[in-house]
């Protein structure tokens, strides 16, 4: 079993984060409508979803609520899918495209609806960039913020030449590259706790430090067992992302989880910060294995760079992060690191989400791969709407192409790490 804790880790977001109350344990047997098991933003949205529409809704989270990549990730609320509308059209057609634009934009109004409706703190801040680390990347940028205005009616973004990025985000080393007005970033750890709250106003049960060990079916609807009770309830959904492994052997196969890193510096004055972002956007690169970073709230550089794929993390994350924030920001090598940690998500081999009707009454959502600020809470939020009776957008979604990674459980580990190396590659090429 998974060890258990009572503690956020060590984060800038844990050190910023808003008080919460204290959510016990399942402690003997409970029956709901709905037991949703994850308490990220994919349950957690989903819970809101059902709530408001009258359901129970018990969430048992394994530790604490957002204590996974849901509390730990870069913050960034992008536009559109993880993969480009190009790709999208040439594997599903232009009208399935379409349609997971619109949801991917209805998911950024999600977030933000439920941000606004709700009164959720979480240090909203409009603007993100996308820099090309290539220079043939520069024109495929342009051609694709045309590509969104022409043929999706996207007006948000704009083009950014060499020397306007350079102004914009106070280095040199990329090629240009594209403002979209549309997205942003936020504080996720934040984000999570309002949406808890939230939850528990509109009736929500949630109980915290209660794994799910063990998911029986009955003839009508299933058990959840965890390791001081149980929930009987007629639909379940598995939302624990990469933190889901042994419940559910196809999502096992699908999803996998991998680990990325984040560091924060101590805080610049406001002169220091408009040198390195003046707009105060979130930014990120092209490479694969992506480089992004925001300035927050009190004005820290906030810098995510590399993944590993083994269950450990580097033994010095503030080291091995610091290595690829130089590489864009040598100005910053005396500044001081005050929070260094790593996080667990989840990819999937196309980096499409994995939202799926397992079986009547047996829901998964999950395998964001990087793009869960906006899609994981919309995914949960379509899956509760599919228990709710409309199951349109599920239906959209489950054809979105999550094939098994190679090898099974022993050997997709090193397969996943020999696929990703080249990657990391091709991007210093």
């Amino acid at each position: 079993m998974t060890e258990i804790v009572s503690a956020y880790p060590h984060s800038y977001y844990a050190a910023t984060a808003h008080s919460a109350p204290e959510r016990p344990p399942l402690n003997g047997s409970i029956n709901a409508d709905i037991c949703v098991i994850g308490g990220g933003y994919t349950g957690l949205n989903a819970a809101l979803t059902l709530a408001e529409a009258g359901r129970k809704v018990v969430l048992v989270e394994q530790n604490m609520v957002g204590w996974g990549a849901s509390g730990r990730n870069g913050g960034q609320l992008h536009s559109g899918q993880r993969r480009d509308q190009d790709y999208l059209e040439a594997a599903y057609g232009k009208e399935t495209a379409r349609r997971l634009w619109d949801f991917a934009e209805e998911a950024k109004a999600l977030v933000l609806g439920r941000i606004d409706k709700h009164r959720i703190a979480c240090d909203w801040q409009q603007g993100l960039i996308h820099a090309a680390h290539k220079p043939q990347f520069n024109a495929e940028e342009a051609a694709y913020a045309e590509k969104l205005s022409r043929d999706y009616g996207y007006d948000r973004i704009e083009t950014l030449d060499r020397q306007e990025l350079a102004r914009a985000i106070g280095t040199d080393v990329y090629f240009g590259g594209i403002r979209d007005k549309g997205a942003g970033h936020l504080h996720p750890l934040n984000l999570a706790l309002g949406l808890a709250k939230a939850c528990e106003a509109a009736g929500v049960t949630i109980h915290e430090a209660t794994p799910a060990v063990k998911l029986t079916q009955r003839s009508i609807g299933f058990i959840v067992e965890t390791p001081h009770g149980a929930v009987e309830a007629a639909d379940v959904l598995l939302a624990g992302n990469g933190y889901m492994a042994g419940l559910d052997s196809e999502v096992d196969a699908r999803v996998m989880p991998i680990n990325n890193y984040i560091l924060t510096t101590a805080p610049f004055s406001e002169a220091e910060a408009d040198k390195l972002i003046a707009g105060r956007e979130a930014v990120s690169d092209s490479r694969f294995v992506v480089h992004y970073w925001r300035l927050t709230k009190d004005r820290r550089m906030l810098f995510g760079g590399g993944e590993t794929y083994s269950p450990s993390f580097p033994k010095d994350v503030a080291g091995f992060v610091r290595a690829h924030m130089l590489k864009i920001y040598p100005q910053l090598e005396k500044v001081k690191i005050d929070h260094a940690w790593g996080g667990t998500l989840a990819v999937t081999q196309t980096r499409l989400p994995h939202v799926r009707r397992i079986k009547p009454g047996l829901y998964a959502a999950s395998g964001f791969s990087g793009h869960g600020v906006a899609i994981a809470g919309f995914s949960g939020h379509v899956a509760a709407q599919a228990m709710l009776g409309d199951s349109e957008r599920l239906d959209v979604m489950s054809q979105l192409k999550t094939p098994k990674f190679p090898g099974g459980r022993l050997l997709r580990w090193p397969i996943l790490v020999l696929a990703m190396s080249w990657f990391a590659l091709r991007d210093r090429l």
